[in-house]
């Protein structure tokens, strides 16, 4: 479904990425895992154009993105949950949807459908985002990305700074979309229990490169990954 191969991305003169390649199937979860300043937001933000490999290509089913805008590839069919949520704090909840389901040529995703998986957005629809805790905002900008219709969803570190609980409840809600069927994932996570248990693909960067490309199983046998490019045991 989504193809990445041997980007670079650059900053500037600051060179970020270096020949980075992933793949992302129909219904799988692949996990990007890696140190702060990895380079797994860039290479989230060169795949859907925010920062434009100057090298290398990205293809979605079948079809070359790396030489168009961000909203092109948006309305492509990739969904973007980016790092920090990124709502608008003056804009309800329900505002928030109806605003992600105004997309030329493409479907949305019922309301209904998106309250089955958030009941508590149902409560929370006339509220608006900036009263939100960390975690409804963390649903709501799920929830938006959903409401696009997207064939493959990108996840910048959607668990970050998040109680246990929300923690539960944003990756039953990642196992429950690959349980449907049909949607690929690409999620970016730190901790090394949350990728076991829900990626398919593990891939893990350091400085701007891929040290790691396997199964959940192979990286749970390499210590020296775990130790050295995720911070596990150190």
């Amino acid at each position: 479904m989504l193809s990445v191969r041997e980007i670079h991305t650059y900053y500037g003169d600051s060179y970020i990425i270096q020949g980075v390649s992933l793949d992302v199937a129909p219904g799988r979860i692949a996990v990007l895992m890696g140190r702060n300043g990895a380079g797994k937001t860039t290479t989230i933000r060169s795949i859907v154009g925010l920062t434009p490999p100057r090298r290398g290509s990205v293809t979605f089913n079948g079809a070359e993105l790396t030489r168009l805008p961000a909203h092109e590839i948006a309305l492509r069919g990739i969904g973007l949950v980016p790092q920090g949520r990124r709502v608008f704090g003056s804009l309800t909840v329900g505002e928030h949807l109806a605003v992600a389901a105004n997309r030329p040529g493409r479907a949305a995703w019922p309301p209904e459908r998106l309250f089955e998986i958030f009941p508590r957005l149902r409560e929370r629809l006339r509220q608006r985002a900036v009263h939100l805790s960390g975690g409804e905002q963390s649903m709501l900008a799920i929830a938006r990305a959903l409401r696009t219709e997207p064939d493959c969803l990108l996840m910048d570190e959607p668990t970050e700074g998040l109680a246990p609980l929300f923690v539960g409840i944003v990756l039953e809600v990642v196992q429950r979309l690959r349980r449907a069927g049909g949607l690929g994932i690409l999620i970016v996570v730190h901790e090394l229990p949350i990728a076991l248990a829900i990626a398919d693909r593990v891939y893990v960067m350091a400085k701007g490169r891929m040290v790691f490309d396997g199964s959940p199983r192979e990286l749970e046998q390499r210590r020296d990954v775990q130790e050295r490019y995720i911070g596990v045991g150190v």
